[in-house]
């Protein structure tokens, strides 16, 4: 099996890049399943069904450009506000996705992780989404992070909960409370920080998305529709990338 670095010159080669172009954790807010459903006269589950199958061949893509880590927003806080037909249809489709995802996730080394509330999600969601990650934990290769019922706004509230109660405890003082310290606290607090965010469907919103995690990540916005994203969107996206220049807070040398 190829190593990130092998499968990152090779991308990087590729796309005529050099491989420290590469991003090498991508975020994605998936938009646009039910507009890509309407515009075909489809029910709105049809297309969270044909954005659930691009979520797996996207995600093989990245394994393939040898990307770190990959995390997809897929259902937030606020989406319980839906109707309640089009929630449980999701719900179903996430229990099916979990079961159904775990042989190519085992092929292809990837790491299942999830950043959300488990409270509150279906049980058999929460039973599916325990096995696939206990099944894929010891995996090496790309971690794969599932933002299922996130909030970034509930996970600085659950963030600052876990504080305090380690400070109660006598664990952490108050000094011990730094950057690097809200970061551990995190849903997954050893996850980097993301290099780039792709957000499809052309909305110009963070959505309430990884809020502390996004300070110096780059904003790629594409006007294709999540079910139409493909390969060749996520080249685009990176040779985007690749033109930025990452300053975070300072200035260009001979500027």
């Amino acid at each position: 099996m190829k190593s990130f670095k092998q499968k990152l010159n090779e991308t990087a080669e590729r796309l005529g890049l050099t491989p420290e172009q590469i991003p090498r954790h991508l975020a994605i807010i998936m938009d646009g399943n039910g507009r890509w459903a309407q515009q075909r006269s489809l029910p709105r589950v049809e297309g969270h069904r044909r954005g659930a199958q691009t979520v797996e061949r996207i995600a093989l893509d990245c394994v393939d450009f040898g990307i770190e880590s990959l995390t997809l927003y897929s259902f937030s806080i606020e989406n319980w506000k839906r109707p309640r037909t089009e929630v449980n249809a999701l719900m179903h489709l996430y229990a099916e996705y979990l079961v159904g995802i775990r042989p190519t996730l085992m092929r292809n080394n990837v790491k299942l992780i999830h950043l959300g509330r488990l409270d509150g999600l279906p049980v058999p969601v929460q039973e599916e989404l325990a096995v696939t990650m206990d099944k894929t934990c010891a995996n090496t290769g790309m971690t794969l992070a599932l933002a299922l019922n996130y909030g970034g706004r509930t996970e600085l509230v659950d963030m600052t909960r876990k504080i305090a109660r380690e400070h109660k405890a006598g664990i952490l003082r108050i000094d011990d409370i730094d950057e690097a310290c809200i970061s551990r606290h995190l849903y997954a607090g050893d996850l980097a920080e993301p290099d780039l965010l792709i957000r499809t469907a052309n909305e110009m919103r963070i959505s309430n998305f990884l809020l502390w995690q996004i300070s110096y990540s780059e904003f790629y916005v594409t006007k294709t529709l999540w079910p139409d994203f493909k390969k060749s969107s996520l080249d685009k996206a990176i040779r985007a990338y690749a033109k930025r220049t990452r300053r975070f807070g300072t200035i260009e040398t001979g500027s």
